[in-house]
């Protein structure tokens, strides 16, 4: 029996095919390269994406040869990748793979890793396009960018650096990380990472503003009561103590996923599609944001609970913590952009560990109807229309609307219209880093955060860090399971608010 073919699949997969390059992971023995980089690049090899002449040299301090890595690579793909399993597939991409043990700050190291390169390019016919991936702790950047730019040649093609997060500690170590990659790169040669910004549903907040008529005449203060954007994890810290312990919720997630999402909700729209056009607003929204007061964020530590019938130790007693730790694992803001089309309206955000469930959503509510004439008869079954972004677990869109119940008499309640990107597109939604990756190795750095975007950010961050030096809260205060500390819940009712409860 045939199956007709999917109209809204019209097109899924053509896309320009990147030039020959080679791929150089900094940090290859990792957990991210297993996880997200192998089998990302499995998924592109799967749909014939990546360049026909293409290769990767896998770079680190674990001593192991390359027949070793590639068989853990292997493992790694069967493991992660979200396609079935092909030998072809796999064989074809493992070819073009090799491994170099070295310490980062080791020139002869560094040496290998270039001869090794240079080899392969060779051999695979790489044609020396090279993108450098830094998947290692940030005090390595400068060696390793170093290293990169004293052996980068003129006239041999492009050189470009992923970065991954965090990018700096504070304004100041942005700063000067960034002077460090400045000495040796142009600003269009590195693609500061951010995976929330290629999951599909984000990107699909620019398609539903600026492709649909209906919402951009309404996407004001205007129309719009309120925004809130929710960043939850079930998990906990994941062994990541000494990363934590300095970080803390603030510059783990709101400093750069939670501080983007706001950007592109709120965002003007851009005059082209560009990565400089797209930048350009979202690094307005970010200068228009005001500092938060004390009363306008809340921050909290997980103490003992349960989460999905499992019961889970408190932040402190996870190994590595401070017995005395009072980083945040969690962390509320009311927030304000300054500018004509947002004043007074505010943005709710929130992000945390051990909360009751993974999620990430952005809701934007909107007025209550001024004169609805069947108020009494719709009673409490009739709440504000609300536009919801699924960003995960289930990637989708979903609005709420008022509707007649079927039957005698005018009974009104709140039903909701679902978009799942499963359901219409028969596909499986790509992997972030499957698109990131990609857009780097065609050059484009729409997805990618600028550096003036880091700077804005870190401005705010670290005026939130300084005003918390002046108090400290009890902590822990609230369980793992909850959705957080009491105080998070009163910032909304003190406005006449509530957080959703998706």
């Amino acid at each position: 029996m045939s199956t007709r073919p999917n109209p809204l699949a019209e097109g899924l997969g053509l896309r320009r095919r990147p030039d020959p390059c080679a791929l150089v992971v900094f940090g290859a023995s990792g957990d991210l390269t297993q996880r997200k980089l192998l089998p990302a690049l499995y998924a592109l090899a799967y749909r014939r994406l990546l360049p026909e002449r293409f290769a990767v040299v896998g770079v680190a301090r674990t001593e192991q040869t390359t027949r070793q890595f590639v068989s853990s690579m292997r493992r790694a793909v069967k493991a992660h990748a979200r396609d079935p399993y092909r030998t072809d597939v796999w064989e074809s991409l493992a070819a073009g793979i090799r491994y170099v043990q070295t310490d980062f700050a080791d020139d002869r190291g560094e040496d290998r890793v270039s001869e090794t390169l240079e080899r392969l390019e060779r051999e695979r016919g790489a044609g020396g396009n090279r993108l450098h991936y830094l998947a290692v702790p940030p005090v390595a950047f400068e060696t390793v960018v170093r290293e990169i730019g004293e052996r980068r040649r003129a006239g041999d093609g492009w050189t470009r650096l992923i970065v991954e997060k965090p990018f700096g500690h504070d304004q100041a170590s942005a700063l000067e990380l960034d002077g460090v990659l400045k000495r040796w790169f142009a600003e269009d040669e590195v693609f500061r990472i951010d995976h929330y910004l290629g999951k599909e549903t984000v990107q699909n907040m620019l398609a539903l503003r600026f492709a649909n008529g209906i919402f951009e005449p309404i996407w004001n203060r205007q129309f719009i009561d309120h925004v809130q954007i929710t960043v939850a994890e079930a998990i906990g810290i994941e062994g990541r103590s000494g990363f934590y312990e300095s970080a803390g919720a603030v510059r783990d997630i709101f400093q750069n996923h939670l501080l983007q999402l706001v950007a592109l909700t709120a965002m003007e729209p851009p005059i082209d599609f560009t990565a400089d056009s797209v930048r350009n607003e979202k690094v307005k929204v970010l200068r228009a944001l005001a500092t938060p007061g004390p009363g306008s964020i809340v921050r909290g530590q997980y103490g003992r609970g349960w989460v999905e019938g499992e019961e889970v130790p408190s932040y402190r007693e996870e190994p590595g913590v401070a017995a005395d730790s009072v980083v945040e694992t969690y962390v509320a803001a009311k927030l304000s952009v300054d500018n004509w089309r947002w004043a007074g309206t505010p943005f709710y955000v929130r992000a945390g560990k051990r909360l009751a469930r993974r999620e990430t959503t952005i809701a934007i509510q909107f007025q209550r109807a001024p004169h609805p004439p069947f108020a009494e008869l719709a009673g409490g079954g009739l709440r504000p229309n609300v536009l919801l972004v699924h960003v995960q677990p289930n990637e989708g869109v979903s609005l709420a609307i008022g509707a007649k119940v079927p039957g005698a008499g005018m009974q009104i309640r709140t039903v909701h219209m679902d978009f799942l990107y499963g359901g219409a597109f028969r596909e499986g939604v790509p992997e972030a880093y499957e698109r990131l990756v990609l857009d780097a190795m065609l050059g484009d750095a729409t997805l990618f955060t600028r550096s003036d975007e880091v700077e804005e950010q870190w401005n705010l961050v670290d005026a939130i860090v300084g005003g918390w030096r002046r108090h400290t809260p009890r902590m822990p205060n609230y369980a793992a399971g909850t959705w957080g500390p009491a105080a998070a819940d009163q910032l909304l009712h003190r406005d006449g608010r509530s957080w959703r409860r998706h």
